[in-house]
């Protein structure tokens, strides 16, 4: 039998995953910040992109909205936040981050056009915030990794007053609608993005 010439290309390391992960969220809140400057720029011409509830033509400005922010102190909230938990969810892999939060962006930015107020106008990555610190909560309960279980303890009991506190309806000064769909489209991602078994199954043996 001739040799095959294909070549299998070798399983990142941890420091590779990790160099990966940091690289995709520094450009992503990078991003960000440009977005506002440009917003700032241009008299808040960007602001149009924010999510304005029950108008079929908003359902163009879903992922847009997620990019957006109304100030610099509103971008600046969330890229701490956003850095840590993108993060931590894109060591599991890059592919299956860029899912999970393409899940949580249109999940989130769909409940946000449903719900929220009339006449309201929302934008920001706080919704993919809460998105990923429900997917990081549970991601290590529903793969059955000890790590990953130890990862969501450790970010509730550092940010889980704050979630309670952004998905509370006496909250008014947020779109507690927001945070409370991404958090639950977090939660749903770490289901539907769950690690398969790759054990194989005992075979029988003949008596």
């Amino acid at each position: 039998m001739a040799a095959s010439s294909d070549r299998i290309a070798p399983a990142w390391s941890t420091g590779d995953r990790a160099k990966a992960a940091a690289r995709l969220m520094l450009g992503w809140v990078a991003f960000l910040w440009i977005l506002e400057v440009v917003d700032v720029s241009s008299g808040r011409s960007l602001d149009t992109y924010g999510i304005e509830p029950r108008r079929p033509a908003e359902l163009l400005d879903v992922v847009p909205a997620s990019f957006i922010h109304f100030g610099f102190g509103h971008v600046a909230s969330n890229s701490v936040p956003l850095l840590v938990f993108g993060f931590l969810a894109a060591l599991g892999g890059i592919r299956r981050f860029v899912a999970v939060a393409a899940l949580i962006i249109v999940v989130d930015g769909l409940g946000v056009w449903l719900v929220s107020p009339a006449g309201s106008n929302t934008a920001g990555a706080s919704g993919l915030v809460f998105g990923l610190f429900g997917y990081l909560l549970v991601r290590g309960f529903v793969d059955r990794r000890v790590l990953d279980i130890g990862v969501g303890l450790v970010i509730g009991a550092i940010w889980g007053s704050s979630i309670l506190l952004g998905i509370s309806p006496a909250n008014t000064s947020v779109s507690w609608q927001g945070h409370l769909f991404g958090l639950a489209a977090g939660v749903a991602a770490a289901f539907v993005f769950r690690r398969r078994s790759t054990a194989t199954p005992a075979q029988p043996l003949m008596p």
